[in-house]
């Protein structure tokens, strides 16, 4: 498979030409990737308006999944708003109010969408049980959608923990009532190269958005914007556009060939690797529940373990692995999310098990986070991020309404949603995970609007 953009790259650096364009650095090593870092010079094309190179990789990419893909150079937040603009431009082309219904996972960048696009959001309970990085919503729990449908249905597979929702039949269930479905399947890239593809876009996402760099060799920032074949009109014509409106003018062409890249190597034997290594993930998994640890999800390249049981908060599991110079993805008290790839070597799973392996058992941890509000919509998200705004502790902010929209990342999910307002049972879910101010609207002056 052509790796364009790459080549590109490599041959400009090799002719020694007089820079006299951005980046200032002109190629002249310090990180020792300048060579390869361009802007939009003749012959490199030209992301929101690909004519060659760019438009040539990107239809590698598209082939590889199986659908029209897009390059993003700022992560699956730019393709999350850029899906979300086209929900709503599909809305009121069709003559629906643009209103998205979305389970309570969603990462930050949904609400940071809801302020500049001002569209509706129907917030899903949350399903019994989980908690508040869960979201995966059964066909019965959607059912009464079908009441009043949405414009879009917006969920969240896999999630932090590693939970898939059943995206086929949510997919029927859209179809059956006109609503679009958008799926962030962020951290589930490689899902389409399984044996049986689980991704989106195979399972009847009308539009889906993929972090390449979670799962797959790239770059920091490196995702794509999928398009479905059966995607309404409006999202075709106009995702380029979507992506464009939200988009920095000055793409980094180091992730842009970090992606260019990627295509070949998926194309020569990705799925086959993957498969020799999900074996050894399974292996990883079974001794640790063999050694007592418990662990959840169903994601196959993720492990996350519930500490608890085995006598560890997550965050302390997370100093001790730091201290064996093994890093974690994500931690909070009740959780300890791994995240191999098939990058990491038999020798690092082995040395990942011989040291959780290798931990005493203490008696089990009995503390249970809080029940998870369902907080009451004071005013919109929009209305809330552009209202005057003081940063209060927590215990100080019940009965205010919310303002915050930069909850930490990871895992980027909010407990309380911008423009709900705050209950004291809100407050005790943000202290136990941690939190200890959070933003809320003054109560004297005016609001936005």
């Amino acid at each position: 498979m052509t790796t364009p953009i790459a080549d590109f790259a490599a041959q400009y650096a090799r002719t020694g030409a007089v820079r006299m364009h951005m980046p200032g650095h002109k190629g002249k090593p310090v990180l020792g990737c300048e060579p390869a870092d361009l802007t939009e010079i003749a012959g490199a094309d030209e992301l929101f308006a690909p004519a060659g190179i760019i438009a040539e990789s990107e239809a590698n990419a598209g082939r590889l999944f199986g659908c029209r893909t897009l390059y993003s150079a700022e992560g699956s937040s730019l393709c999350i708003r850029a899906m979300l603009y086209l929900a709503v431009l599909h809305a009121r082309e069709t003559g629906k109010k643009p209103v998205i219904a979305a389970a309570r996972n969603a990462h930050r960048t949904f609400l940071t969408a809801a302020v500049l696009l001002d569209f509706e959001i129907r917030w899903l309970p949350h399903p019994a049980g989980a908690d508040y990085l869960s979201g995966c919503m059964t066909p019965e729990q959607l059912r009464p959608l079908a009441d009043d449908p949405p414009a879009a249905l917006y969920l969240t597979s896999p999630d932090y923990l590693g939970n898939l929702c059943d995206i086929r039949a949510a997919a029927r269930f859209c179809r059956e009532n006109g609503i679009l479905l958008l799926v962030d399947n962020a951290h589930g890239a490689y899902l389409k190269f399984l044996p049986e593809s689980l991704h989106p876009a195979d399972l009847g996402a009308d539009l889906c958005c993929d972090s390449a760099h979670k799962t797959l060799p790239v770059l920091t920032g490196g995702a794509y914007l999928h398009i479905a074949a059966h995607a309404p009109e409006v999202c075709k014509s106009r995702a380029r556009a979507a992506m464009g409106l939200f988009a920095s003018t000055s793409p980094s062409y180091l992730i842009l060939q970090s992606l260019d890249r990627c295509n070949q190597y998926l194309h020569d034997g990705y799925s086959a690797k993957l498969r020799d290594f999900l074996a050894l993930v399974r292996a990883l998994r079974g001794q640790l529940s063999e050694s007592g640890w418990q662990l959840c999800g169903e994601e196959p390249m993720k492990l996350t373990l519930l500490p608890k049981a085995f006598g560890y908060t997550g965050t302390a599991l997370a100093e001790i692995l730091q201290n064996e110079r093994i890093f974690c993805e994500f931690a909070d008290r009740d959780h300890l999310v791994l995240m191999p790839s098939p990058e990491n070597t038999r020798a690092e799973l082995h040395r990942v098990g011989h040291v959780l392996c290798g931990l005493p058992r203490r008696s089990p941890l009995t503390d249970a986070p809080p029940p998870l509000p369902e907080p009451e919509r004071a005013v919109s998200p929009r209305e809330a991020a552009l209202s005057p705004s003081e940063v209060l502790p927590v215990r100080q902010c019940i009965g205010r309404v919310c303002a915050d929209l930069s909850v930490s990342c990871p895992p980027a999910v909010p407990i309380v949603m911008c423009g709900e307002r705050i209950t004291a049972g809100a407050v005790s879910c943000m202290e136990y995970y941690g939190t200890e101010q959070c933003a809320v609207l003054r109560q004297t002056g005016t609001t936005a609007t």
